[in-house]
């Protein structure tokens, strides 16, 4: 079969190869590929090498990594102690953030993986960025293993609830405190603040999704900003319109202008949540400044190790009970959430699309992504034969079908 494998540290070292198509042991399972997205975390591994935390020191050279932590599978084999759960044909998303252990090739990891606590698909599990992957028994034992509920979805809507789930999980993780009267107990709920004022720092690809995935808590407005204007006039195009039809304000402005009309809106208050879906140590700092008392400030963009560290307002977090808060992915719930969304119409993930190709173009696809030569997601297709990235703007069922139709299997 073909994959895409890391086999060090850089560009030099991802290589397009034919590997033998693995053999699922009786606890494992082996799945055809249908699609698979280009995540801009792939870049983080192709940065660190065998220092990412999820390689912890597994020898790529020896042992390389097959790359690809989004995207969809159908079950083609399934080991004799598990066939009964996981039937031939059926289709599954991955959560490849796999919350347990290392069950296999323990030796490979540092320290013979004393401590690892968690092993993720991509990286030193077998990723989407292949015909066909390994599903290995840690996957399985996470319950990571999400079904399709709508056979009928396609193959790149699917395969984009992996990077949706991320934001669906950002949102959960903001906290607002209520009372109904001040001598009443207080409660708190999970989510942003219905009625509130939410901004998004960051219109590329992960701030987009934000943008959309923030509609289900019906804010009064959400107000989108960043410094590229093409960027912001796709916010206005298409998410605006999606924003009015479930009755909340969508605004895509610059940084200066955004700030402005955040704090006529609130009146003088600020956001009462906010994202930075971006990397930029700077706006991290600044964005405190930006909340409302009791607001959440969400730091979603990871910042390079060496920037990480950043100055907290203590006075703020004391006086006026704002709340900082993270995450670096989501869970099982989260997949599962997304696919329901999607298959309830309640997500659009074609809006996010921008090209589509072949998995020979991986490397040209995460270069465009390092450049940022891309405003949306890619999805490659593993089994149609060497094809150039295309645009895919707005995607629908019929798209994918009629592009599959156009470009048949490689291999049969």
């Amino acid at each position: 079969m073909q994959a895409v494998r890391l086999h060090g540290l850089g560009f030099e070292n991802l290589k397009v190869e034919q590997i033998p198509v693995p053999v699922p042991t009786e606890n494992q399972l082996l799945a055809r590929v249908d699609a698979a997205g280009v995540c801009a975390s792939n870049l983080k591994i192709l940065a660190q090498g065998n220092e990412h935390t999820f390689i912890n020191g597994m020898d790529l050279k020896k042992y390389p990594a097959q790359l690809g932590d989004e995207g969809c599978i159908t079950i083609a084999a399934a080991g004799k102690n598990i066939r009964d759960r996981f039937p031939v044909g059926k289709r599954y998303c991955i959560q490849p953030a796999v919350d347990h252990p290392p069950i296999n090739h323990r030796e490979r990891f540092r320290n013979s993986a004393e401590g690892m606590q968690k092993v993720a698909v991509g990286y030193c599990l077998p990723g989407h960025f292949a015909q066909y992957i390994l599903v290995t028994e840690e996957t399985i034992a996470a319950d990571c293993l999400l079904p399709i509920p709508d056979e009928g979805m396609s193959f790149f809507a699917a395969a984009l609830c992996e990077p949706i789930s991320c934001a669906i999980s950002g949102q959960d993780r903001h906290i607002h405190i209520f009372q109904k009267t001040p001598g009443s107990p207080r409660e708190s709920r999970l989510g942003l603040l219905p009625g509130g004022v939410t901004l998004i720092v960051g219109a590329g690809p992960m701030g987009r999704m934000h943008a959309e995935a923030a509609l289900r808590f019906k804010p009064r407005c959400v107000i989108v900003i960043d410094i590229a204007e093409a960027r912001l006039q796709w916010v206005r195009d298409v998410l605006s319109v999606r924003a009015k039809s479930v009755g909340v304000e969508m605004h895509a402005l610059t940084n200066e202008a955004g700030l402005e009309l955040m704090n006529g809106l609130s009146h003088g208050r600020g956001a009462d949540d906010i994202i930075v879906a971006v990397g930029v140590r700077a706006l991290q700092i600044q964005a405190q400044a930006w909340l409302a008392r009791g607001g959440t400030l969400n730091l979603f963009g990871g910042l390079k190790k060496g920037e990480h560290i950043i100055d907290l307002d203590t006075l703020r977090v004391h006086y006026d009970d704002i709340r900082v808060v993270g995450s670096s992915g989501g869970s099982p719930a989260d997949i599962a959430e997304t696919l329901r969304m999607v298959a309830a119409g309640e997500c659009d993930p074609g809006l996010h699309m921008t090209m589509v190709g072949s998995l020979d173009q991986v490397p040209r696809a995460l270069e465009m992504v390092k450049n940022t030569e891309t405003e949306g997601k890619i999805v490659l297709y593993p089994h149609i034969r060497p094809t150039a990235l295309v645009s895919a703007k707005h995607w629908k069922l019929s798209d994918e079908q009629a592009f599959l139709k156009q470009h048949p299997p490689w291999k049969t």
